[in-house]
């Protein structure tokens, strides 16, 4: 077992990403949906400031996920699981930053649109709502793939973690299980942002199990 200084700042940086995902969305005063409307800017626009500093410490948790992810691969870069372990990571971390990025258009747009629509007739409203249709439907790409690909990558090191036992059984089961359950919400599930919801608790849940892991018991380790 592998229970050091490397496995405590990895598990520390595991429970700081949930702390600042979860923390940052549930006291968040106003949640957008898939496309932005007006209504949207409305309740944003009654506590802005407020709602800024919330969005920023959500988005916040997602960079800390990747640096957590980044020493999770750097613990496991061992033969002979490195080529399950490091690719699985490499894609969940890929997904972490591209649901960042589409997260970063509805806190930018979400702000940026308080302004532009104070002192608005209802057609000049509408005009403005169709102008961000098209960076609406990019900003929903980058979402929906951001999450796919951090299913696939959650499966692969998922299988990794259950085949070579680098943790408890039971955390790399539930770590292919959310990467399978992503995968196939997105894939088949047309409504998939309200359906998704109960998934992103589940992974800060995930990454509360894997910090809390990480400090207590460490990593199981094969030697080269």
């Amino acid at each position: 077992m592998k229970k050091d200084q490397e496995t405590s700042y990895t598990g520390w940086s595991f429970i700081v990403a949930a702390l600042l995902l979860w923390s940052g969305y549930m006291l968040s005063s106003h949640h957008t949906g898939e496309y932005l409307e007006i209504a949207d800017f409305n309740a944003i626009g009654e506590n802005v400031w407020y709602w800024i500093w919330m969005f920023r410490v959500h988005i916040f948790g997602w960079v800390i996920m990747g640096a957590a992810l980044f020493a999770l691969a750097a613990l496991t870069a061992k033969k002979p699981y490195r080529v399950y372990t490091l690719s699985g990571i490499g894609v969940t971390i890929v997904g972490t930053f591209t649901i960042a990025l589409g997260a970063a258009f509805y806190y930018s747009y979400g702000a940026w649109g308080v302004g532009q629509i104070e002192g608005n007739t209802v057609i000049e409203n509408e005009v403005f709502i169709d102008k961000l249709t098209f960076t609406n439907h990019y900003a929903t790409c980058l979402v929906r793939f951001g999450r796919i690909f951090s299913g696939v990558g959650l499966l692969i090191l998922g299988f990794a973690l259950v085949k070579w036992k680098i943790v408890q059984s039971w955390l790399g089961v539930l770590t292919m299980l959310l990467g399978l359950t992503a995968i196939c919400v997105i894939l088949f599930i047309h409504s998939n942002f309200e359906i998704y919801k109960p998934l992103f608790h589940v992974k800060v849940l995930w990454l509360v199990l894997m910090g809390v892991t990480l400090l207590r018991r460490g990593l199981q380790l094969e030697e080269d």
